[in-house]
């Protein structure tokens, strides 16, 4: 079963990566939309800066067209500039070399609908120049972590939207990239599939990958980021870390156990009397726990009695080939890419079970003889049925014998 609680953060950069080079950079970058005049129709992006670190969970916040998913095109080389640089890994987007490191999740899952969902990821592995045993294995681990191994020969176009971001989930990671883009992850997702992005994003961040994580649904991200920026109409309105975005300090929060009412008078009083009446106890309430927690505890109770479900299910453990340090598969390029596509690559032959021995049974020897007496008997020696020889002559005789009278006799005969 998936890990379901809220765990605490444990990746991100460190004190020492500042200095590192970054795998993202971004200086100045504007993206204007022409027409066929060359007229400009719409600035999707204006003059952003930023840049990721390595090992980093680094999201890209804002509402819908705020410039988000242009931005992702551009880093993916999708898109050219219109003004400004971008360097991903140090090199230009447009570098093909980069391409193999980076492991992308668009906002809408563009999937083949004919496929079933091994055909899918055998199909993106094949692209990466993954070996059979390596894809097989890789597809197992994923079917199994996203919640599709039940539904895994059903075609893509059988899908719910959920199933489907969640199969685009799993392309986007079969080559093992150093890189995770993903844009609007959990659009369509359960709270099940949303909990477990999220802790499939964590699992990155400590393994040591960098993630760019955008989304406009911030109680999605703000468990998971290191920084952020805040896009609004194709410009950055805030950037930082988390703690420093979303920290209040205008207000300070004390909780304990429950408390009867003269303790928190008291409580008000001593407040009252240090700052000489200029602060107070604003409100006392219970705490109490989010939806998604509820929602997630109604689900495990159901998972507990075993009910059953035609939908994905919760997903299992994080891949193991995700949670190793290393990666030791090299893609293939170019034309020997390509050749191998076209060729087609032989299927490893199924392991065949040795045979029982066949113990020769005993013959009979006296049944061997008598049939091959009987195949080797004269066609003359076998019995003949009886036959009425008179009968034979008098069929044979009577046509000639007829012939020689005169017709009178024979009218007289007949």
């Amino acid at each position: 079963m998936t890990q379901m609680a809220t765990k605490t953060k444990t990746g991100g950069s460190t004190a020492g990566e500042g200095s590192a080079r970054p795998v993202v950079a971004v200086q100045g970058l504007t993206k204007t939309f022409r027409d066929f005049w060359m007229r400009s129709r719409a600035r999707a992006v204006a003059d952003v800066t930023f840049d990721i670190r390595p090992h980093e969970i680094f999201g890209l916040l804002g509402p819908n067209g705020s410039g988000k998913s242009t931005t992702i095109k551009v880093l993916l080389g999708l898109l050219k500039p219109t003004k400004g640089r971008v360097a991903v890994f140090g090199k230009s987007p447009s570098d093909v070399q980069i391409k193999k490191r980076i492991g992308y999740l668009p906002e809408e899952s563009y999937l083949y609908p004919f496929l079933n969902a091994r055909e899918t990821l055998d199909y993106y592995g094949r692209l990466f120049g993954l070996d059979h045993t390596t894809r097989q294995k890789r597809i197992d681990e994923l079917l199994d972590m996203v919640g599709l191994k039940a539904a895994q020969y059903r075609q893509v176009r059988e899908y719910s939207k959920g199933m489907q971001r969640r199969i685009g989930l799993a392309q986007a990671l079969i080559n093992d990239p150093d890189l995770l883009i993903l844009d609007e992850p959990t659009t369509g997702l359960d709270p099940i599939g949303t909990r477990q992005v999220k802790d499939l994003i964590m699992e990155m961040g400590r393994r040591g990958k960098t993630v760019l994580l955008s989304s406009h649904l911030l109680a999605d991200v703000e468990d998971v980021v290191d920084r952020m920026v805040v896009l609004y109409g194709g410009r950055i309105r805030k950037e930082g870390t988390r703690d420093q975005l979303l920290q209040a300090t205008e207000r300070t929060t004390i909780e304990t156990d429950t408390l009867d009412e003269q303790t928190l008078a008291e409580i008000d009083e001593v407040i009252r009397r240090r700052t000489g009446g200029t602060k107070a106890v604003q409100r006392v309430s219970h705490p109490r726990q989010k939806l998604e927690e509820l929602f997630l505890k109604i689900v495990e109770d159901a998972q507990a009695e075993r009910l059953e479900t035609a939908g994905a299910t919760h997903g299992g453990m994080t891949a193991e080939f995700l949670r190793s340090s290393t990666s030791s598969d090299e893609p293939v390029e170019g034309e020997a890419l390509i050749s191998d596509l076209v060729r087609g690559e032989p299927e490893p032959e199924p392991t065949q079970a040795k045979q029982p021995e066949l113990k020769p049974e005993t013959v009979d020897e006296a049944v061997v003889e008598e049939l091959l007496e009987e195949e080797t008997k004269p066609e003359a020696e076998a019995a003949d049925p009886e036959v009425d020889l008179g009968m034979i002559g008098s069929l044979m005789d009577e046509p000639e014998g007829d012939a020689g009278e005169e017709p009178d006799k024979q009218d007289g005969k007949r």
